[in-house]
């Protein structure tokens, strides 16, 4: 049977396609400030659009809104900063009644199983620490070592920093021409049902990010309340991390917890003050995991309460932390195609037909 021509094209292509995809997985190194900057694109585009509604350029709108963006992110660092220069200086100055604590603490349980008075002698240990990295080389090479290669990370670091708000820029002030032309690359035969697609899933992520905005403010809300119920010093400033950084899974639970128990070991009542926090923060994580993302995310992306638990597992486990970050999006997007593949199945003869 001879192979027909439109076969042979749509095979080309295919293998085109594949080749696109294999270059961009050898890319991935240097990607990472272009797929930051598409992604943070598609969440400013509608403002924006908002403001070229109102007889701005797109350039200068995009400008505008990166220079909105970069002042919120300022504010949020002026916010925190001082809370971690005064409880880092304030634990400094504690370490030391901190330490006689310890030994307090310790020489008497340490004298009654060893049968002989102890005490731990944390000026020799820092000494003996000292000594140590000064006289061993071996040491000074690993460190050497380990610094450059940590300065590296840090230059790579930095040069997405800078390089990311570069590609928004220029993705704002262009999104829809990149768009028009992205679409003109999109076979006619299906383009009407790929234009369908596109449009459905934009409807959920935009869902998904309204959804999402609602649970930080929600959980900002409740941590600031609590702890400054439980009597935490600095309640709004960790509710304000924790409740922002909480579109990140896990990040914004972890960052306010850590900061959280600084802040109620430096309280004279520092055991209960440990206790509140770790209260505080397994009623958020339990509402944030449980009640809040399944609700009001799920609801609004249509994804069962049991499904956004069970995307969270599965994603986590087989990408880890990217995983969770991507689980909710990503299962938006696949419930379109499910939709999809459901009503075509449903028309299907295999279907249909006993």
């Amino acid at each position: 049977m001879p192979v027909r021509a439109e076969h042979l094209q749509s095979a080309w292509w295919l293998a085109v396609a594949a080749a696109l995809v294999w270059i961009l997985w050898l890319l991935g190194p240097i990607l990472t400030p272009f797929l930051a900057g598409a992604v943070l694109a598609y969440i400013l585009n509608p403002a924006v659009d908002w403001l070229a509604h109102r007889r701005l350029s797109r350039p200068t709108a995009a400008g505008l809104v990166l220079v909105c963006g970069f002042v919120a992110g300022l504010m949020l660092v002026l916010i925190v900063a001082p809370l971690v220069r005064q409880e880092a200086s304030e634990l400094v100055a504690r370490v030391p009644a901190m330490l006689d604590r310890l030994d307090a603490l310790l020489a008497p349980r340490l004298e009654g199983i060893l049968g002989r008075e102890v005490h731990v002698d944390f000026e020799s240990i820092k000494s003996l620490l000292s000594e140590q990295v000064q006289g061993d080389e071996r040491l000074f090479g690993r460190v050497l070592s380990s610094a450059r290669t940590g300065g590296l990370a840090v230059a790579g670091w930095l040069g997405n920093l800078l390089l990311t708000p570069v590609v928004l820029f220029y993705l704002l002030a262009d999104w829809h021409t990149i768009l028009a032309r992205l679409d003109q690359f999109v076979p006619r035969r299906i383009h009407p049902w790929m234009r369908t697609i596109a449009g459905e899933i934009n409807a959920v992520l935009a869902e998904f990010l309204r959804g999402q905005l609602v649970v930080m403010g929600l959980l900002a809300t409740y941590y600031a309340g609590a702890l400054w119920l439980g009597g935490i010093d600095f309640a709004l400033p960790i509710a304000l991390v924790a409740g922002g950084l909480a579109f990140v899974p896990y990040l914004g639970f972890g960052t306010g917890l850590g900061v959280a128990l600084v802040a109620a070991v430096l309280d004279d009542a520092a055991t209960r003050n440990v206790i509140v926090v770790a209260i505080v923060f397994g009623i958020g994580q339990f509402l944030e995991g449980f009640v809040l993302t399944p609700r009001i995310v799920g609801d609004r992306i249509g994804l069962h309460p049991l499904a956004v638990v069970f995307a969270l597992l599965a994603f986590g486990q087989v990408f880890g932390f990217f995983g969770l970050l991507l689980a909710l999006p990503a299962s938006a997007v696949l419930l379109v195609g499910l939709r999809h593949l459901k009503d075509a199945y449903f028309a299907s003869a295999f279907y249909r037909e006993g």
